[in-house]
């Protein structure tokens, strides 16, 4: 990891996308924000209105640094969780026996590549001999992919690196986290619930700091019918860093032995019918493939 005080004197660091710059004064129009920030906000001078229709050709170049960069990775696991999560928590050594079991099980692990929980998985991962991918966003303050990532990148846009969680995992395990941490839980079922992606485990890593969501979900959603019960089955929750390995090899078995009937089937969100006859589901689709044409609606 860089010392900083090595750095010469009078030379901020600053982040656009995957480029660091040094020195030289910040640009007043955008110092302090972020791309994904200046694309969405609308009160902007009208010059962005006529430069928004180029900016995707640099989402374009995203997508394709990103599916360039990944193509080749193993077996992967999305690892989600709070980048405060200090050292001397609990949950920092559960995110380092759970990346080092995946990398023994044979799966690169993917995270945000960010501190907290999302380093103790890339240091179980890389601790234990296996691949530590860390996909990186641009924010506001600086913000290095930690010192145990071994292949990185870093995106510009939050939507771009999405897309990438989901297209190259498994499976997703998420370990105790804030609004960011549910913001990737909540796509992840939604993906899986409308047929979006082919199923796969969601895995909910700490009985205690989910009960209370669970308990929301089974007690106000469902009686509520906003969500249909079998959606609950869509989420295992546990303690245990080898349920999780079982969870998730047991649905690569299923699928490589045809037997994806056999699991329970996502429900359609309006209706709580089951959703396996829906057209918009790709046939033959791999594991965390996402259908071009987009999302569902979903409750």
């Amino acid at each position: 990891m860089t010392d900083e005080s090595a750095r010469p004197p009078g030379r901020p660091t600053r982040h656009r996308g995957p480029v660091t710059l040094r020195g030289g004064e910040p640009d007043p129009r955008t110092e302090g924000t972020t791309t994904d920030q200046r694309l969405l906000d609308a009160r902007g001078p009208s010059d962005w209105v006529h430069a928004d229709p180029w900016r995707v050709l640099r989402i374009q170049a995203e997508f394709v640094e990103g599916f360039g960069l990944l193509a080749d990775l193993p077996r992967a696991v999305s690892v989600f969780g709070s980048a405060r999560t200090t050292p001397d928590d609990r949950f920092y050594a559960a995110g380092v026996e759970l990346g080092a079991a995946l990398a023994r099980a044979g799966y690169a692990v993917i995270t945000g590549g960010g501190p907290g929980a999302m380093e103790a998985a890339n240091r179980g991962a890389c601790e234990a001999g296996g691949m530590s991918v860390g996909l990186g966003i641009e924010l506001p303050f600086e913000q290095e992919l930690n010192e145990w990532v071994d292949v990185g990148i870093s995106f510009r846009y939050f939507f771009v690196r999405k897309t990438m969680f989901v297209k190259y995992a498994q499976a997703f395990v998420i370990l105790p986290g804030g609004f960011g941490t549910l913001d990737e839980l909540f796509e992840a079922l939604t993906l899986v619930q409308t047929t979006k992606v082919t199923r796969f485990p969601v895995i909910l890593f700490g009985t205690a700091y989910w009960s209370g969501l669970m308990a929301w979900v089974r007690d106000t959603l469902v009686p509520a019918g906003t969500v249909s019960a079998r959606d609950v089955d869509l989420l295992t929750v546990t303690d245990d860093v080898a349920e999780v390995i079982r969870v998730i090899q047991q649905a690569d078995r299923a699928r490589a032995g045809g037997a994806d009937a056999a699991k329970p089937v996502p429900t359609h969100p309006a209706t709580g019918d089951p959703a396996a006859a829906d057209p918009a589901v790709v046939p033959g689709a791999r594991p965390g493939a996402v259908d071009p044409a987009g999302p569902a609606p979903a409750g």
